[in-house]
């Protein structure tokens, strides 16, 4: 009989909790660390030799920089799925994230994640399986997490927003599983980004009618009721239940914008 790891690793391979702070792998007692290295640069609380450290933070953040787009590069066109890290493996969510993740595989799709567990390890499960290529953009956290064993490709990083230029950067859609905070963060975070023009053809689907009308229904019958968005950011989101339309979706926006390039 196989035994699995907390991971999933095949003979009784014991993982131990982990943290990543860019691409240091930290364990056992080292994950001990009262700060992230977000936290150090955004607290501006604290003795004022900062002010004289901060200036040389510049060469890290530009090393994250150019190690993400030295590693993701090659990278065929991609999708960057968002979801919560707390699905469970036995939870209906968790197998749509794999069946969503094979299904942009199969149409020549890379998919690319937070690289962490819950939704975004099936996304990356269901694309490795299917042959895909499987993307994971790890971040330092105060609690471990660790990339998931499905991540074919994986970058760690320690600043958010060096991660979430790479996020945008690389895919040519987004989609946006149930989720808390952080997927909401990156979910209005991409809508802006699409509304100002900054990126563009980019559709941002919100798979999941039950889990997502309410919000979708109080950005239409509030924001866009008062005027305080358009009608074109109205239609910048489509909201779905179903696989097909999902890939249908970003199928048609990528052929659009292959049309004008």
């Amino acid at each position: 009989m196989t035994i699995e790891g907390p991971w999933g690793e095949p003979n009784g391979a014991e993982r131990p909790q982990e943290k990543q702070r860019g691409p240091v792998v930290l364990r056992r007692s080292r994950l001990r660390e009262p700060t992230t290295t977000d936290q150090r640069l955004l607290d501006s609380r604290g003795p004022s030799d900062w002010v004289h450290t901060d200036p040389w933070r510049v060469m890290r953040i530009q090393s994250e920089f150019v190690e993400g787009f030295g590693a993701l590069a090659e990278v065929p066109r991609a999708v960057t799925v968002f979801g919560s890290a707390r699905t469970p493996r036995e939870h209906p969510e968790y197998a749509t994230g794999v069946e969503l993740g094979a299904a942009l595989a199969e149409i020549g799709c890379a998919v690319i994640t937070g690289g962490g567990p819950g939704a975004m390890e099936a996304v990356n499960r269901g694309a490795s399986e299917a042959g895909g290529l499987s993307i994971g953009l790890g971040i330092e956290l105060p609690f471990e997490q660790g990339l998931n064993p499905w991540v074919d490709l994986g970058v760690n990083f320690r600043y958010f927003f060096v991660r979430k230029t790479m996020f945008i950067k690389y895919a040519q859609a987004f989609v946006c599983l149930p989720g808390g905070f952080g997927t909401m963060d990156e979910l209005f975070e991409s809508l802006t980004l699409v509304q100002t023009k900054k990126v563009t053809k980019f559709p941002v689907v919100l798979f999941g009618k039950s889990y997502w009308q309410g919000l979708y229904d109080w950005i239409r019958d509030s924001m866009h009721a008062a005027g305080k968005i358009g009608d074109k950011d109205l239609a910048l989101l489509h909201l779905t239940d179903d696989i097909d339309d999902a890939v249908s979706i970003v199928q048609e926006a990528y052929e659009a914008w292959e049309a004008t390039h």
